[in-house]
C-alpha cells in the first residue's frame, strides 16, 4: 500500500513537473487555452432559430418610381486587394475568380484608390456608420476581448521575431463592451430611418455592446449579430480548417470562438448553415420581404477574418492549389463571391436592381498574419499598418438608375463617404450640428462638380500615423521614431522612401497631420499594447535584422 502510493506521488510529481516545463517553455499556450475557456464561457448557445424579417409598404406611400434608392452596404472584413480578380488580380495566380464581386464596378465604379478609415477593423466601422474619423469621438483603437493583448506582452517571443511587443502598463482597463461608438453620434441607420426606410444589419458589428451602443440601439430596426466566430463548428463533417501556429491571434480565436449569433439582443443560438453563406441567405430574405418599401441592408460579413474554414465543397472544387492554408483561405473568397451574386440576383429577381445603390468594400486591407504573401500585390505592407497594403481597399458602387456602367474614378476616397453618399441617394440632409468628414460622391464620379473629393485624408492609431496630402504620403511610427514619405503618383506602392530627399515636403505633411490630431478627441479607451509589425513580410516568415517595421498601438 505504501508503495503504491509511493509511486501515485512520484506519478503526480513527474507529471505536474511536465506541465510545468511546458507552460514555461511554451506559457502562450497555456494563457490561450486559460483565456479562451473563461471567454467560451460566456456564450450559452441555443438551438437553431427561424428569422421572421418584417414586411411592409412604403410609410410615405409612394409608388415605385417615386422612392428614393434602396441602398445595400456590403463589408468584407481583412480582404486583400489582390483577393479579387478584377484588374487582373486574384489568388493562386487568378485561378480563383471573383464574377460577382467584379461585377460591381463593372455595372457600376471602381474607385481605384479608395481608403479604409483604418488599418483594422472596428474604427473603419466607425468611420462609416458615422460619417467621421472615428477620432472625433475617442473611436481610435479597436476593441478587443478581455486577455487578448495580454497575451501579446506575456506570450514569449517566437525565436523568428526580433523585436519586442511594449505593454502600456499603465493604461486603465475599460470594459470590453464599454469600448464602441457612443450613442450621441448619428449613425447611417438613424438618419435613414427619418426618410422611411426600414433597416436591418446582418454579421458583424463591433462597435460597442453597452446599452445604447449595439446595432439595434443605433438605428436598425433588426440585427442578425455575429455573436462568435466560428464558420461552423471545428469537427462539422462539412468544414475544413486550418491552423496557423506562428500566428498567436489565430490560436486565441481557435481557443475563443464558438458558432453563434444573436437577434436583436435575444439570446444566442446556433446559425443554419456554413457563416457566410447563412448571413447571405437572410440578407435575401431581407430583400424579399422589404421589396415594397425603402430599406437599408447593412451586410457585414466575417469573411475573410480568421479563423480559416471554408466549407468542403468550395475546397473540394479547388483541387488544384496545393498550399492548405491557400486552398481554404481561397474557398472562402469562393463562398463570400457566390454571397455577394446572390443579393445582387435578389435584386434583379425583385425588381430592384436599377433603384438600389450597392456598395461594397472591405474594413482594412488583407492581414499578414494569415501567412499569403501576395493577398496585398502590389500593395505594401498589410492590416495593421497604414501603408497601402493595410489600407488601400477594394471600393465598389453600382447604379444603374444613375451611375454609368464601366466608370473610374481615380482621386482618393474614403470609407466615411460612403455615409454622404447614401444619404444624399436618399434625400437625407447631413448632421448640421457637428463636423461631417465624408462628401458625396456621386456628383464627382458623374461630373456634375469638378475638383477631387479629399486633398487630404488622415489616420491615426497611437504610435501609427499617415497622411495623404495632394498625392504625398506620410507614414509615421513612434517608436521607432521613423518616417517615410511616398509620392504616390509616382510610386503608388511606397517603395522609395523621400523623406530626406524632400524635407521642406516632410516637414509640410507633419504639420498638416498635426494641425489634424488637434481638431481629434483623445481616445476613449487607452492603447494596452504596441506592437511591432514587418511591413514587407508575412508572419509565416522570419524578421531580418535589416526588414523595415512599425509598432501599431491598440
Amino acid at each position: 500500500m505504501k508503495t503504491s502510493t509511493t509511486r501515485r506521488t512520484v506519478a503526480i510529481i513527474v507529471a505536474l513537473s511536465v506541465v510545468l516545463a511546458l507552460a514555461y517553455l511554451n506559457r502562450e499556450t497555456l494563457v490561450l487555452g486559460l483565456v479562451g475557456f473563461a471567454v467560451k464561457q460566456r456564450i450559452d448557445t441555443g438551438p437553431q432559430q427561424t428569422i421572421t424579417w418584417p414586411s411592409g409598404e412604403d410609410p410615405q406611400g409612394r409608388v415605385p418610381g417615386q422612392r428614393p434608392p434602396n441602398i445595400v452596404l456590403i463589408l468584407a472584413d481583412d480582404l486583400g486587394w489582390n483577393d479579387l480578380t478584377f484588374g487582373g488580380g486574384g489568388l493562386a495566380g487568378g485561378t480563383v475568380p471573383t464574377p460577382h464581386i467584379d461585377s460591381i464596378a463593372q455595372r457600376g465604379v471602381n474607385f481605384r484608390n479608395g481608403y479604409a478609415a483604418n488599418g483594422t477593423c472596428a474604427p473603419s466601422r466607425a468611420a462609416i456608420m458615422s460619417g467621421r474619423y472615428g477620432t472625433r469621438f475617442g473611436f481610435e483603437f479597436t476593441p478587443t476581448p478581455p486577455g487578448m493583448m495580454t497575451l501579446a506582452t506575456l506570450a514569449p517571443r517566437d525565436p523568428g521575431r526580433l523585436r519586442e511587443t511594449i505593454a502600456h502598463r499603465e493604461a486603465s482597463a475599460v470594459p470590453y463592451e464599454d469600448m464602441g461608438m457612443p450613442a450621441s453620434e448619428i449613425t447611417l441607420a438613424e438618419l435613414l430611418a427619418e426618410q422611411g426606410y426600414y433597416n436591418a444589419h446582418i454579421g458583424k458589428w463591433h462597435l460597442g455592446r453597452a446599452p445604447g451602443m449595439a446595432a439595434e440601439d443605433q438605428g436598425f430596426h433588426d440585427s442578425l449579430l455575429m455573436a462568435s466566430g466560428l464558420y461552423l463548428p471545428k469537427d462539422h463533417p462539412d468544414v475544413v480548417n486550418a491552423k496557423q501556429k506562428f500566428d498567436p491571434i489565430d490560436r486565441f480565436l481557435w481557443a475563443a470562438m464558438e458558432y453563434a449569433a444573436t437577434f436583436n439582443g435575444g439570446d444566442a443560438f446556433t446559425p443554419g448553415g456554413y457563416l457566410t453563406d447563412y448571413y447571405t441567405d437572410e440578407a435575401v430574405k431581407v430583400i424579399e420581404a422589404n421589396r415594397n418599401r425603402p430599406f437599408f441592408l447593412y451586410l457585414a460579413h466575417w469573411a475573410p477574418h480568421t479563423p480559416l474554414q471554408a466549407t468542403r465543397a468550395d475546397y473540394d472544387a479547388l483541387s488544384h492549389i496545393k498550399n492548405h492554408r491557400e486552398r481554404v483561405y481561397a474557398a472562402m473568397i469562393r463562398s463570400l463571391d457566390r454571397g455577394v451574386g446572390r443579393v445582387l440576383q435578389a435584386l434583379r429577381d425583385n425588381g430592384l436592381e436599377q433603384n438600389t445603390l450597392v456598395m461594397f468594400t472591405s474594413d482594412n486591407g488583407g492581414a499578414g498574419y494569415v501567412g499569403l504573401p501576395e493577398i496585398n500585390s502590389p500593395f505594401r505592407g498589410w492590416k495593421i499598418t497604414l501603408f497601402e497594403g493595410g489600407i488601400h481597399v477594394p471600393y465598389f458602387a453600382q447604379w444603374p438608375a444613375r451611375i454609368p456602367p464601366g466608370s473610374e474614378f481615380t482621386d482618393p476616397v474614403h470609407h466615411f463617404d460612403m455615409f454622404a453618399t447614401a444619404a444624399a441617394a436618399a434625400g437625407a440632409p447631413l448632421p448640421a450640428d457637428r463636423t461631417m468628414d465624408g462628401v458625396d460622391l456621386l456628383p464627382f464620379v458623374t461630373g456634375s462638380v469638378e475638383g477631387v473629393p479629399h486633398r487630404e485624408l488622415f489616420w491615426r492609431s497611437g504610435a501609427s500615423q499617415s497622411a495623404l496630402v495632394d498625392g504625398w504620403k506620410l507614414n509615421i511610427s513612434d517608436p521607432p521614431g521613423r518616417a517615410w514619405l511616398f509620392d504616390l503618383r509616382s510610386d503608388p506602392t511606397e517603395r522609395r522612401d523621400l523623406s530626406r530627399e524632400q524635407p521642406e515636403k516632410l516637414a509640410q505633411l507633419q504639420a498638416a497631420l498635426a494641425r489634424h490630431n488637434s481638431q481629434q478627441a483623445p481616445s476613449a479607451w487607452p492603447s494596452q499594447a504596441s506592437v511591432p509589425i514587418n511591413i514587407d513580410k508575412d508572419l509565416s516568415q522570419p524578421d531580418a535584422p535589416d526588414d523595415a517595421y512599425i509598432y501599431w498601438s491598440n
